[in-house]
Protein backbone atom coordinates (compact mmCIF):
# COMPACT_ATOMS: atom_id res chain seq x y z
CA UNK A 1 0.00 0.00 0.00
CA UNK A 2 1.31 3.55 -0.56
CA UNK A 3 1.56 6.41 1.77
CA UNK A 4 0.36 9.55 -0.46
CA UNK A 5 0.95 13.32 1.41
CA UNK A 6 -1.31 15.51 -0.50
CA UNK A 7 0.15 19.20 -0.22
CA UNK A 8 -2.28 21.82 -1.26
CA UNK A 9 -2.36 24.99 -3.61
CA UNK A 10 -2.24 28.75 -2.57
CA UNK A 11 -4.48 29.69 0.08
CA UNK A 12 -5.84 26.57 0.80
CA UNK A 13 -5.24 23.80 3.45
CA UNK A 14 -6.11 20.64 3.89
CA UNK A 15 -9.25 20.55 3.57
CA UNK A 16 -8.68 21.00 -0.29
CA UNK A 17 -8.76 17.32 -0.56
CA UNK A 18 -11.53 16.68 1.24
CA UNK A 19 -12.96 14.52 -1.68
CA UNK A 20 -10.66 12.61 -2.80
CA UNK A 21 -8.86 11.81 0.82
CA UNK A 22 -11.58 9.05 1.64
CA UNK A 23 -11.10 7.61 -1.95
CA UNK A 24 -7.65 6.52 -1.28
CA UNK A 25 -7.91 5.49 1.76
CA UNK A 26 -10.79 3.43 0.74
CA UNK A 27 -8.35 1.50 -1.55
CA UNK A 28 -6.35 0.95 1.74
CA UNK A 29 -3.51 3.47 1.50
CA UNK A 30 -2.34 5.93 3.85
CA UNK A 31 -2.84 9.92 3.69
CA UNK A 32 -1.59 12.36 4.63
CA UNK A 33 -3.05 15.96 3.75
CA UNK A 34 -1.47 19.24 5.04
CA UNK A 35 -2.65 22.97 5.66
CA UNK A 36 1.05 24.72 5.77
CA UNK A 37 2.53 27.43 7.44
CA UNK A 38 0.58 30.90 7.33
CA UNK A 39 -2.24 28.73 6.53
CA UNK A 40 -2.91 27.58 9.02
CA UNK A 41 -6.41 28.87 11.53
CA UNK A 42 -4.59 30.16 14.32
CA UNK A 43 -1.39 31.51 12.86
CA UNK A 44 -0.84 34.90 13.68
CA UNK A 45 0.71 38.27 11.82
CA UNK A 46 4.30 37.27 12.35
CA UNK A 47 3.94 33.41 10.74
CA UNK A 48 2.50 34.48 8.11
CA UNK A 49 4.89 36.85 7.29
CA UNK A 50 7.63 34.75 7.65
CA UNK A 51 6.72 31.49 6.08
CA UNK A 52 8.18 31.23 2.79
CA UNK A 53 8.93 28.06 0.61
CA UNK A 54 11.77 26.75 2.49
CA UNK A 55 9.14 26.90 5.40
CA UNK A 56 6.71 24.71 3.30
CA UNK A 57 9.44 22.29 2.15
CA UNK A 58 10.22 21.68 5.77
CA UNK A 59 6.27 20.96 6.78
CA UNK A 60 6.78 18.11 4.32
CA UNK A 61 10.09 17.10 5.81
CA UNK A 62 8.50 17.24 9.21
CA UNK A 63 5.68 15.02 8.52
CA UNK A 64 7.82 12.40 6.71
CA UNK A 65 10.24 12.12 10.51
CA UNK A 66 6.79 12.45 12.71
CA UNK A 67 5.12 10.00 10.79
CA UNK A 68 8.47 7.77 9.82
CA UNK A 69 7.80 7.91 6.37
CA UNK A 70 10.21 5.92 3.96
CA UNK A 71 8.51 5.50 0.77
CA UNK A 72 5.91 8.39 -0.30
CA UNK A 73 3.78 9.74 -2.67
CA UNK A 74 4.10 13.37 -3.02
CA UNK A 75 1.06 15.44 -4.39
CA UNK A 76 0.78 18.87 -5.26
CA UNK A 77 -1.39 21.43 -6.36
CA UNK A 78 -1.45 24.35 -8.10
CA UNK A 79 1.15 26.31 -5.54
CA UNK A 80 1.79 22.93 -4.03
CA UNK A 81 3.96 21.80 -7.17
CA UNK A 82 6.63 24.24 -5.65
CA UNK A 83 6.65 22.92 -2.19
CA UNK A 84 6.61 19.04 -3.74
CA UNK A 85 9.36 19.78 -5.77
CA UNK A 86 11.58 21.68 -2.44
CA UNK A 87 10.71 18.69 -0.24
CA UNK A 88 11.56 16.07 -2.66
CA UNK A 89 14.73 17.59 -3.96
CA UNK A 90 16.17 17.34 0.93
CA UNK A 91 13.97 14.39 1.87
CA UNK A 92 16.60 11.88 0.85
CA UNK A 93 15.40 9.52 -1.15
CA UNK A 94 12.37 9.27 0.70
CA UNK A 95 10.31 10.05 -2.53
CA UNK A 96 9.39 7.40 -4.58
CA UNK A 97 6.61 9.05 -7.10
CA UNK A 98 5.61 13.21 -7.71
CA UNK A 99 2.42 13.87 -8.95
CA UNK A 100 2.16 17.54 -10.03
CA UNK A 101 -2.02 18.06 -10.05
CA UNK A 102 -2.13 21.48 -12.56
CA UNK A 103 0.89 22.75 -10.42
CA UNK A 104 4.07 24.60 -11.18
CA UNK A 105 6.86 22.15 -11.78
CA UNK A 106 10.22 24.67 -11.09
CA UNK A 107 13.65 24.32 -12.16
CA UNK A 108 16.19 25.44 -10.08
CA UNK A 109 16.24 29.31 -9.51
CA UNK A 110 12.81 29.55 -10.59
CA UNK A 111 9.86 30.47 -8.75
CA UNK A 112 5.91 30.64 -8.55
CA UNK A 113 6.07 34.61 -9.37
CA UNK A 114 8.61 33.74 -12.11
CA UNK A 115 6.93 30.90 -13.00
CA UNK A 116 3.32 31.87 -13.20
CA UNK A 117 1.84 34.76 -15.97
CA UNK A 118 1.57 38.58 -15.85
CA UNK A 119 -1.91 38.06 -14.91
CA UNK A 120 -0.71 36.29 -11.73
CA UNK A 121 1.91 38.43 -10.91
CA UNK A 122 -0.82 41.20 -10.84
CA UNK A 123 -3.31 39.07 -9.10
CA UNK A 124 -0.52 38.14 -6.54
CA UNK A 125 0.33 42.26 -6.04
CA UNK A 126 -2.76 43.62 -5.92
CA UNK A 127 -3.88 40.76 -3.27
CA UNK A 128 -0.83 42.00 -0.90
CA UNK A 129 -1.36 45.46 -1.09
CA UNK A 130 -3.34 45.62 1.81
CA UNK A 131 -0.67 44.40 4.21
CA UNK A 132 2.49 43.86 2.61
CA UNK A 133 3.49 40.30 3.44
CA UNK A 134 0.20 38.49 2.50
CA UNK A 135 -1.98 37.55 -0.45
CA UNK A 136 -5.74 37.91 -0.14
CA UNK A 137 -7.85 34.99 -1.13
CA UNK A 138 -8.97 35.57 -5.14
CA UNK A 139 -12.91 36.43 -5.02
CA UNK A 140 -15.22 33.48 -5.45
CA UNK A 141 -12.84 31.04 -3.92
CA UNK A 142 -14.03 29.11 -1.09
CA UNK A 143 -14.67 31.00 2.72
CA UNK A 144 -12.06 28.69 4.41
CA UNK A 145 -9.34 30.30 1.84
CA UNK A 146 -6.66 31.95 4.15
CA UNK A 147 -4.29 34.85 2.99
CA UNK A 148 -1.19 32.82 1.21
CA UNK A 149 2.34 34.17 2.69
CA UNK A 150 3.72 36.64 -0.19
CA UNK A 151 7.28 35.62 0.57
CA UNK A 152 6.48 32.11 -0.33
CA UNK A 153 5.04 33.20 -3.82
CA UNK A 154 8.34 34.81 -4.52
CA UNK A 155 11.02 32.61 -3.07
CA UNK A 156 13.24 31.25 -5.82
CA UNK A 157 13.77 27.65 -5.20
CA UNK A 158 16.93 26.25 -4.69
CA UNK A 159 17.79 23.06 -6.11
CA UNK A 160 20.79 20.27 -5.30
CA UNK A 161 19.86 17.87 -8.07
CA UNK A 162 19.17 15.07 -5.46
CA UNK A 163 16.09 14.65 -6.75
CA UNK A 164 17.22 13.95 -10.42
CA UNK A 165 17.67 10.04 -10.14
CA UNK A 166 14.70 9.36 -7.67
CA UNK A 167 11.40 9.52 -8.57
CA UNK A 168 8.54 8.24 -11.02
CA UNK A 169 7.25 11.83 -12.29
CA UNK A 170 3.68 12.66 -13.27
CA UNK A 171 1.77 16.07 -14.41
CA UNK A 172 -1.85 16.27 -14.73
CA UNK A 173 -3.42 18.85 -16.49
CA UNK A 174 -6.52 20.22 -16.20
CA UNK A 175 -7.65 21.10 -19.81
CA UNK A 176 -11.08 22.84 -18.99
CA UNK A 177 -9.59 26.22 -18.22
CA UNK A 178 -7.77 27.63 -21.58
CA UNK A 179 -8.04 30.80 -21.09
CA UNK A 180 -6.35 31.26 -18.12
CA UNK A 181 -4.14 28.27 -17.40
CA UNK A 182 -0.62 29.41 -16.40
CA UNK A 183 0.26 25.62 -17.49
CA UNK A 184 0.09 25.46 -20.93
CA UNK A 185 3.81 25.76 -21.86
CA UNK A 186 4.26 23.79 -18.78
CA UNK A 187 1.98 21.04 -20.10
CA UNK A 188 4.44 21.15 -23.57
CA UNK A 189 7.58 20.95 -22.29
CA UNK A 190 6.72 17.97 -20.16
CA UNK A 191 4.96 16.20 -22.75
CA UNK A 192 8.07 16.51 -24.96
CA UNK A 193 10.60 14.91 -21.74
CA UNK A 194 11.00 10.99 -20.89
CA UNK A 195 10.99 11.31 -17.67
CA UNK A 196 6.96 12.73 -17.22
CA UNK A 197 4.01 11.16 -17.89
CA UNK A 198 1.64 13.48 -18.44
CA UNK A 199 -2.47 13.17 -17.95
CA UNK A 200 -5.15 15.32 -18.81
CA UNK A 201 -8.76 15.81 -17.03
CA UNK A 202 -11.12 17.95 -18.57
CA UNK A 203 -11.80 20.14 -15.96
CA UNK A 204 -11.14 23.70 -14.35
CA UNK A 205 -8.27 24.12 -12.01
CA UNK A 206 -10.17 22.72 -9.31
CA UNK A 207 -9.86 19.36 -10.56
CA UNK A 208 -10.24 17.95 -6.40
CA UNK A 209 -13.86 19.23 -6.39
CA UNK A 210 -14.79 19.16 -9.97
CA UNK A 211 -13.87 15.27 -10.48
CA UNK A 212 -12.48 13.88 -7.53
CA UNK A 213 -12.84 9.96 -8.82
CA UNK A 214 -11.27 10.96 -11.76
CA UNK A 215 -8.08 12.83 -9.56
CA UNK A 216 -8.04 9.75 -7.32
CA UNK A 217 -7.94 6.97 -10.39
CA UNK A 218 -4.98 8.76 -11.88
CA UNK A 219 -3.22 8.27 -8.15
CA UNK A 220 -3.97 5.01 -7.70
CA UNK A 221 -3.10 4.03 -11.30
CA UNK A 222 -6.49 3.15 -12.47
CA UNK A 223 -5.30 4.65 -15.91
CA UNK A 224 -3.05 1.55 -16.27
CA UNK A 225 -2.70 0.98 -20.01
CA UNK A 226 -2.64 4.39 -21.12
CA UNK A 227 -0.66 5.49 -18.36
CA UNK A 228 2.14 3.65 -19.97
CA UNK A 229 2.89 6.43 -22.72
CA UNK A 230 3.37 10.39 -22.42
CA UNK A 231 0.27 10.75 -24.47
CA UNK A 232 -2.27 10.42 -22.40
CA UNK A 233 -5.97 10.81 -22.46
CA UNK A 234 -8.41 11.61 -19.84
CA UNK A 235 -8.97 9.99 -17.10
CA UNK A 236 -12.34 9.75 -17.37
Amino acid sequence: MATFVLVPGGWHGSWAFEAVTPLLERAGHTVHALTLTGLRPDDDDATVAAANLDTHADDVLRLFDRAHITSATLVGHSYGGMVITAAADRAGGRVSRLVHLDAYVPRDGESCWSSTTERYREAFAAGAATTGYAVRPPDGVDPRCRPHPLTSFVQAIRLTGALAPAPRREFIYCSGWEDRTPFAELRSRLHADPGWQVHDVPTGHDALHEAPEAVAALLLGECGAEASTRRQRACR
